[in-house]
């Protein structure tokens, strides 16, 4: 496992937008760490959040584009999928990754990833910001949907203040 590279990121204020959570409920243990890094990601950026819960990382997809379509600014997508013996993990963990994709782009509005595609539990445990992880997942992709959030904010704000004014 590697955090090896990662960026050292400043503090953000990302006071304003309206996040979603959106989480699967299998690997209980796993997943509500790598919630508890989201919420404590976006509580330290100011951003208002709420927790919605789905079955699996497969429903992610179709429950973060109802949320943006709702209103919110940006999604964490948060599943855990460790793989088996049989190719179910790989069909889940294309879905979950293409479709989230798709939502963002659809949407043009950020899905942070927390989607941990795992070959073990322990890997899992290493990356949920548990006490004793070496990583905190779920804290990054709130912190990169937030960033990307902001960032889309300010590029529209620029392209708004680029376009001429028209002589109607």
């Amino acid at each position: 496992m590697s955090g090896h590279g990662a960026p050292e990121r400043a503090q953000i204020d990302g006071s304003g937008l309206d996040v979603v959570i959106v989480a699967g409920t299998w690997h209980d243990e796993i997943t509500d760490g790598l919630i508890a890094g989201a919420q404590r990601a976006l509580d330290a950026a100011g951003a208002t959040h709420h927790l919605i819960r789905v079955a699996g990382s497969f429903e992610l997809p179709v429950v973060s584009k109802v949320a943006l379509d709702a209103g919110a600014d940006a999604i964490v997508a948060l599943g855990v999928i460790i793989r088996g013996g049989t190719p179910h993990f790989d069909f889940v963990a294309s879905a979950a990754t293409d479709g989230l994709t798709r939502v963002a782009l659809d949407t043009g509005k950020p899905v942070g990833f927390g989607v941990l595609t795992l070959d073990d539990e322990q890997q899992g445990l290493d990356r949920a910001g548990l006490p004793g992880s070496k990583e905190d997942k779920g804290a990054e992709a709130a912190d990169a949907a937030v960033r990307t959030a902001l960032t889309l904010r300010e590029l529209r704000t620029l392209r708004l203040a680029e376009e001429p004014e028209s002589d109607d």
